[in-house]
């Protein structure tokens, strides 16, 4: 039959579980995506559009 923990050793156990979690949700926070090496974006050339219906010759 199993030996039942001390009261200590559970609260401890927990109180260990908190901390991983709580430093597994910052770092998984911080990994958010890489910055744009371009440092303006919006001055990219915009492409040219398709026509949406069929081709008419």
């Amino acid at each position: 039959m199993l030996e039942r923990t001390s009261t200590t050793a559970r609260y401890a156990r927990g109180f260990a579980a908190a901390v991983v979690a709580v430093a597994t949700l910052v770092l998984a926070a911080n990994a958010g995506p890489a910055k744009a090496s371009e440092p303006h974006p919006a001055q990219q050339v915009t492409q040219a559009r398709q026509p949406a219906g069929p081709a008419s010759d």
